[in-house]
């Protein structure tokens, strides 16, 4: 588990993918996902929020993550997902 969060606040701009994630219960599930998304190539940071049941996956500036990647890595840390509208 990732120990620092809250990477730096110039990580808070960029292309965006936001996922619906169903199945998370605590801010530990939160963190799990959190981290299986952040080691897809492409991704600078996540920040998944359980009372909204999303993941807001900020991208490298080329937003070269693949979506299916994204999904996989949360179906990895045990949960579903799928991209928001």
């Amino acid at each position: 588990m990732k120990w620092l969060r809250g990477k730096a606040r110039s990580e808070q701009t960029g292309p965006q993918i936001v996922l619906k994630v169903e199945g998370m219960h605590c801010a530990s599930c939160g963190l799990l996902i959190d981290d299986e998304l952040e080691e897809v190539p492409g991704v600078r940071s996540s920040r998944t929020d359980v009372r909204k049941g999303q993941s807001t996956v900020r991208l490298d500036d080329e937003g070269a993550a693949d979506h299916a990647a994204l999904i996989a890595a949360v179906e990895r840390a045990g949960y579903q997902a799928v991209v928001a509208g």
